[in-house]
């Protein structure tokens, strides 16, 4: 009886530690830079970016709620830096081609561009992440955390933030730097 129980003891933790995966997460890495004065870092909370007399339709605000929070941690590029710069943004890019993250859509050349990635179901997406990059400026990562968003919403809140309906000023050190 004791016999078994010690096997059955020594079974599930040894079920436990081969179960733990070594691969980091974008939730880990962006933890991780909070302490980190090299990078600039914003938190939002969506309802913060409502602009105050917007005239956001119904759906349109029903679209914002499905998004919870914005992360953004940017990395920009000043003198000396440049190892932890190489370093960081390798970093990051494996942590990006990992096949949980499904690229949605990817812009720019080798220098300066963009890529948007999700986690969840195309029609119900837990996560937008987007890692924008400019080898003269830096790297920045911006990702949106909420429940069952889709795509074709998230094209319908950037024409409120063109509009003016969506205050993104909030976000504007984080556009400065990439001169969005």
């Amino acid at each position: 009886m004791i016999l078994t129980r010690y096997i059955i003891g020594l079974g599930l933790a040894a079920l436990t530690l081969f179960s733990c995966s070594n691969e980091k997460s974008l939730q880990k890495y962006l933890v991780e830079k909070q302490e980190d004065d090299t990078f600039l870092k914003i938190d939002i909370a969506t309802s913060l970016l409502q602009a105050k007399g917007n005239s956001l339709s119904q759906e349109e605000k029903d679209i914002l709620e499905t998004v919870k929070k914005i992360n953004v941690v940017a990395f920009p590029i000043k003198e000396g830096n440049d190892a932890n710069y190489d370093a960081n943004k390798k970093e990051i890019n494996d942590i990006m081609k990992q096949d949980k993250y499904k690229t949605l859509m990817k812009y720019g050349s080798n220098n300066k561009g963009a890529t948007l990635k999700y986690l969840g179901e195309e029609d119900a997406i837990d996560e937008i992440i987007v890692l924008a990059s400019d080898a003269e400026k830096g790297f920045a990562v911006i990702r949106l955390l909420g429940d069952n968003m889709r795509p074709d919403q998230m094209l319908k809140l950037m024409n409120s933030i063109d509009n003016g309906d969506i205050d993104v000023t909030k976000l504007s050190t984080i556009g400065e730097l990439f001169k969005m």
